[in-house]
């Protein structure tokens, strides 16, 4: 059929999914058996239309449709160079939506009202894409990422996360940091149930995902030694890693007596000589419990 209608619509466009993008001077159907059919609307007339509708559905747009920005920045990240003609600090933020929470279009609606302006934003597919943010003024309040979730999970019930990347200044290799930033997010929410991570927080999980796998077994069997296999004390021990090495914030965070906690940590002390209330030390077990 395809063939065929190719014949009559030279024009035409033929994708197995959706993609992110549809370009609006086409008319878009789908086929009984899902496939994503375009064709120039200067090539159709009213008979066609109707010819068309009665063998095909006419496909409801799934993405926003894109503006002047979200064009540019995609043809930004497509390229190896760019010339923007002005010089602009930028961060992309990495975005991911629980499976059929939100389709992309009302996501792109909640995000513009709580933005207050339209917010520039990639798409990946439905559930992933990058956030594109220039750093505010010194009159514009900083965005928290952390108020956006709670509104949108009170509000909607959607579950998302963000993973933060760092500011940068300079356009240069914009296609190569794209993709970093997208792979680390994927490895950065494989190793950690936060909703909010920043790519600094990242860096551990970057660095023992790269590490060799006999490495990562070695460094977590000779740093944990008896307490390898022991989830609970895994648990306790990131918990109080990452409360800072303070005990009481630790306690309180596992529903745990600050002496039970002291007792744990002197126990482990004990049975390996690593003293996690030294900040090298303490990294070390981090490390060893990530290559876990």
């Amino acid at each position: 059929m395809i063939a065929k209608l190719k014949e009559f619509f030279p024009s035409l466009q033929h994708f197995d999914t959706i993609p992110t993008t549809l370009d609006d001077q086409y008319k878009w159907f789908i086929t009984n058996t899902n496939e994503i059919i375009g064709i120039h609307q200067d090539e159709l007339e009213a008979k066609d239309l109707l010819l068309l509708n009665t063998f095909l559905e006419q496909l409801q747009p799934l993405f926003p449709i894109m503006s002047a920005d979200e064009k540019k920045w995609k043809s930004w990240v497509q390229q190896e160079t760019i010339q923007s003609g002005s010089d602009f600090t930028f961060r992309f933020i990495y975005f991911e939506i629980a499976r059929e929470q939100l389709d992309p279009i009302a996501f792109k609606d909640a995000i513009n009202q709580l933005f207050a302006k339209d917010i520039t934003i990639l798409w990946e597919n439905e559930q992933t894409g990058i956030i594109i943010e220039q750093q505010p003024s010194d009159l514009e309040e900083p965005i928290s990422y952390s108020e956006i979730i709670d509104i949108l999970m009170s509000d909607l019930y959607v579950k998302i996360r963000f993973f933060i990347g760092p500011y940068l200044s300079s356009q240069t290799n914009m296609k190569q940091h794209y993709h970093h930033l997208t792979s680390s997010a994927q490895i950065a929410f494989a190793h950690s149930e936060s909703n909010v991570i920043t790519y600094l927080e990242a860096i551990p999980y970057l660095l023992i995902d790269q590490a060799d796998p006999a490495f990562k077994q070695d460094i977590s069997s000779l740093v944990l030694q008896e307490f390898l296999h022991d989830s609970d004390f895994s648990n306790m021990m990131e918990v109080f890693l990452e409360s800072n090495l303070n005990i009481s914030v630790a306690a309180k965070k596992l529903y745990m007596h600050r002496n039970s906690l002291q007792y744990r940590i002197d126990k482990f002390y004990e049975r390996t000589g690593i003293d996690v209330r030294d900040f090298y030390q303490a990294l070390t077990v981090y490390l060893a419990l990530l290559a876990k």
